[in-house]
């Protein structure tokens, strides 16, 4: 059994603390390596969650079993069938109220590794370092900002109503490898595929002014569902995280085509992109425009595409 350790201080109250671990749909908005989080059941303490994240520039996925007990404010958590060389794992969020109003936060694993080779005791070893780092550190710099939270997230959707099946819908979004000879504003776009459905991709868009800028996303895709949800891992100079979902629902007589975007706005950047004095609520503006327009425009185009795969007559 390997064990370890890793703690930070928070200036911010323990119960805000606990609430943003408690809160683990949420954690790829908050935490960097997190991909993707889907509640597969909870009964308010018990719940079965599956998980994607990077994990030494890989994308994993495993089932986590957790309890949570918010009296002692504590998480324990359990994965189940692991991917390997993980053959165990599990740990504990422990977050303790400090004199003066700070929390200490710490995040405890406990695993084992198939066959226990050097080589895979080290990347894992070397993995949930680099993980639990990230992770204190990105939900410390959230929760120590938590009285401007509602400035600095914003969530929104824009809908396209398709006269096709949700079919050729889907497929114009999930083959973004063909976006940049059908989207004017993405100008280049790598993409893999090593497992199917994780796509990872990078892709460089255009501006409304014309300049590009370039981003980096894993993408987890759910034909049956209908669904494709990403998270940027490399994001415009605004936003310090972005979350979105592509949805698309046949309801008889047509389908209804959904891009969602949760993000973080970066506020040390705001000035810098937008021009001195400007704003949060300006940012907010700047972002659902620029996020909008660009998912519109592809929903329009899958619209399109959709509607040309039918029949004549």
């Amino acid at each position: 059994m390997h064990r370890t350790s890793h703690s930070t201080e928070v200036a911010a109250p323990a119960g805000i603390v606990y609430g943003l671990i408690a809160d683990a749909e949420r954690w790829p908005l908050f935490f960097p390596p997190n991909v993707h989080v889907e509640r597969l059941e909870t009964d308010g303490t018990n719940e079965r969650l599956r998980m994607w994240a990077t994990a030494n520039g890989q994308v994993r996925s495993w089932i986590s079993h957790r309890v949570q007990d918010p009296a002692t404010r504590r998480v324990e958590f359990c994965q189940s069938h692991p991917q390997a060389p993980v053959r165990t794992m599990r740990g504990t969020w422990a977050v303790e109220e400090l004199p003066g109003g700070t929390t200490l936060l710490t995040l405890l694993h406990d695993f084992t590794v198939h066959g226990d080779r050097p080589q895979d005791t080290a990347w894992v070893e070397r993995a949930v370092d680099t993980n639990s780092r990230a992770e204190l550190a990105g939900l410390k710099q959230l929760a120590e900002r938590w009285t401007r939270l509602d400035e600095l997230v914003l969530s929104f959707e824009d809908t396209v109503r398709v006269d096709a099946p949700a079919e050729p819908v889907y497929e114009f979004l999930y083959r973004a490898a063909d976006w940049p000879r059908l989207i004017p504003h993405v100008a280049r776009l790598e993409l893999t595929e090593d497992q199917p459905g994780v796509q990872v991709m990078t892709m460089d868009t255009l501006t409304a002014d014309g300049a590009p800028h370039t981003t980096r996303s894993v993408r987890i895709c759910f034909p049956h569902a209908g669904r494709i949800v990403y998270k940027q891992t490399a994001t415009p100079a605004l936003l310090e995280a972005h979350t979105g979902e592509w949805s698309v629902v046949f309801d008889g007589s047509g389908t209804t085509a959904v891009a969602q975007h949760t993000v973080v706005l970066r506020e040390d950047a705001v000035q810098r992109v937008l021009g001195p004095g400007a704003d949060l609520a300006q940012a907010r503006r700047h972002v659902r425009e620029a996020l909008g327009r660009n998912s519109t425009a592809t929903l329009e185009l899958a619209r399109r595409h959709a509607q040309s795969t039918l029949p004549a007559g």
